[in-house]
């Protein structure tokens, strides 16, 4: 897998992947997801591609972010039938050495609660329950 920071002619690539793996909630539009992100740290949006028989084909993503105080993660997502083959682990590095290099000393990341495989994955790269509650509150409705 070649990892790489996102460009706009990712967009579609990039929504349906999203889609495909259970990412996209009504309240968030994934176009205004990544124009927003495409204004700060837009090298902080990965994705993942690999060789298909059609050429080279969008496999994986990975959006973070860093405020100052703590990174954070959005939208990991990994092409399901290329799951369970470290492709995820090497996004999530990736993204980890560049928040790294920017002084970040703490990764936040939230996952739905019913999410068991999710949370599997991430236990088994060293991420763990803070016991806390997310909150949120919507600013604009998409």
């Amino acid at each position: 897998m070649q990892i790489r920071a996102y460009s706009e002619e990712d967009l579609n690539a990039v929504i349906a992947l999203w889609r495909r793996c259970g990412l996209l909630t009504p309240q968030n539009d994934p176009a205004k997801d990544i124009e927003r992100k495409l204004k700060i740290d837009r090298d902080l949006f990965l994705v993942g591609s690999c060789m298909s028989n059609n050429g080279t084909e969008l496999i994986a993503t990975v959006m973070g972010g860093y405020e100052g105080h703590r990174g954070w993660i959005n939208y990991l997502a990994v092409k399901p039938e290329q799951q369970r083959k470290g492709y995820g682990q090497r996004l999530m590095q990736a993204i980890e050495d560049r928040l790294k290099s920017r002084g970040c000393p703490k990764i936040n990341l939230q996952v739905r609660t019913a999410n068991t495989d999710v949370l599997s994955f991430y236990a088994a790269i060293g991420y763990s329950n803070d016991n806390v509650v997310g909150l949120g509150k919507r600013l604009e409705y998409d």
